[in-house]
């Protein structure tokens, strides 16, 4: 048997970061078993379906890597083959045309709740000849006795009674086919023998099972994968911050560490933390998910991001940093090469974004500087070593602005003046930086340039004169 799963999405939104755990998790199951992975775009219902989300889906598909074997194929292009199979249903006596109104059906479901019955069709219409002339829907004709097991690759033996599930409706009154008819047909039609999803859909299984029966169908196995919470514990949402997988290459994380940090929200493999997606691959065990709930940690993700930038080829994330650059107005073709910047800055940074702003200061004048940082190092007691550093930066020719020799002026200023190499390094650091922190001093005054240097050491000396004369 070769093994095929299946990825089918609504294109109701964007894509989710659980639907995006649910397509990689059915992605790595058919890669390691020699298999096929199929997307299917889930597009029925027509109020709510957009084409911009589906290019949102393929989109993010595309972006994390998560390459498809078949498709992307549309429900909405197969109504022919749907009606196709309730009309055999209905042939054979498996499905029924049911008119009751709607009025009925809420006083049924009314009287149901308040006798604390499980609210379910009574099957009022299974043994009447309705008009198929007239408003109807067509309901499929549950078994009404017996057990339908569902023999789940994460959760085990689950039991279901059939006397508990009622006759769905396969067709509505307008003639489109239903999610549990539609996903029955598509899974058959395409020979997916795993489904891979999330354990919203548990109550739909037994349902869809005896609907593949009906039909004379092969069963696949049902993996159900817990869903994600926010670290308050409720399901993931919006107000939990960026849930679409589109917003977090927005915000400048990488699609491996995004992959990464996906793949261990329940499962894992000993202590292992770091997955190249060959390793997922071969390691990835569906049987080894977790059924309990897996909480989102922003935190974990950044440390992984951070991971990931630090030790991703310079010359790619200086591709990826360059929009994140002009989203804050500089150009990179003005200063530095973006791959050097890199090559100081990303150990620094948790996200491409924040690498960007950390990293203006080599392209731009900040505005001001960084109020603590000033008041510890801009004081009086600096500006001789700022003074002749200044000299020092002026003499020297552009070709000889090289790391090693900007080392060698800052140690002979500290000899100089039998102080510590930090004594001169912080002020001068946050003279030409804004702040505290950045790369090592002759790396910072590298990526800086002379120029700049020079009139940022001028604008800190004006600072010391002005916090100088307000004392």
């Amino acid at each position: 048997m070769t093994v095929r799963t299946r990825f089918a999405p609504s294109p109701t939104g964007y894509l989710h970061v659980g639907g995006a755990r649910t397509a990689l998790f059915s992605y790595l199951f058919a890669r390691r078993h020699g298999g096929q992975f199929v997307l299917r775009i889930e597009d029925t219902d027509l109020e709510r379906s957009t084409e911009e989300s589906v290019n949102a889906i393929l989109e993010g598909m595309t972006w994390l890597g998560l390459e498809y074997d078949e498709g992307p194929f549309y429900q909405t292009q197969r109504f022919d083959r749907y009606n196709q199979v309730i009309d055999e249903l209905l042939d054979k006596g498996l499905a029924y045309r049911c008119d009751c109104p709607k009025e009925r059906l809420e006083k049924l479901r009314e009287d149901q709740m308040a006798r604390k019955v499980k609210p379910r069709y009574d099957g009022c219409c299974r043994t009447r000849q309705v008009d198929p002339d007239k408003p109807h829907v067509i309901r499929f004709k549950n078994p009404a006795d017996g057990v339908v097991v569902v023999d789940d690759m994460i959760r085990g033996r689950m039991p279901f009674n059939n006397a508990e599930l009622d006759d769905l409706i396969i067709r509505r009154s307008d003639g489109s086919p239903t999610y549990n008819l539609t996903v029955v047909v598509d899974d058959a039609d395409m020979g997916i023998t795993h489904v891979i999803r999330g354990d919203d859909h548990i109550n739909n299984t037994p349902r869809q099972i005896n609907i593949l029966r009906a039909l004379g169908r092969d069963v696949p196995q049902y993996a159900h994968v817990p869903m994600i919470l926010g670290d308050d514990g409720a399901r993931l949402s919006k107000r939990h911050g960026a849930v679409g997988v589109m917003s977090y290459r927005d915000q400048g994380y990488l699609p491996e560490a995004l992959l990464n940090y996906l793949v261990r929200l329940g499962w894992s493999h000993g202590d292992q933390e770091i997955f190249s997606l060959e390793e997922m691959v071969e390691l990835f065990d569906i049987g080894a998910v977790n059924k309990a709930a897996s909480a989102f940690n922003t935190d974990k993700l950044d440390w992984l991001n951070q991971h990931y930038l630090h030790h991703a080829e310079p010359s790619r994330i200086a591709r990826l940093l360059s929009p994140h650059m002009g989203r804050l107005g500089i150009d990179p073709s003005t200063g530095p090469e973006l791959a050097a910047v890199v090559k100081a800055q990303a150990a620094r940074a948790k996200t491409l974004a924040e690498l960007a702003e950390i990293s203006a200061f080599c392209y731009q004048d900040f505005e001001a500087f960084d109020e603590t940082s000033a008041k510890k190092h801009l004081r009086p007691v600096a500006r001789e070593a700022l003074e002749r550093l200044r000299a020092a930066f002026e003499m020297m020719a552009y070709e000889d602005w090289n790391p090693d020799d900007l080392k060698r002026v800052v140690e002979r200023v500290s000899e100089e003046l039998e102080v510590k190499m930090g004594k001169v390094a912080q002020p001068l650091r946050v003279a030409i930086v804004g702040r505290a922190a950045s790369p090592g001093i002759e790396e910072t005054l590298m990526l800086v340039g002379k120029e700049a240097t020079l009139r940022r050491i001028d604008k800190a000396l004006t600072y010391i004169a002005e916090r100088e004369s307000a004392a």
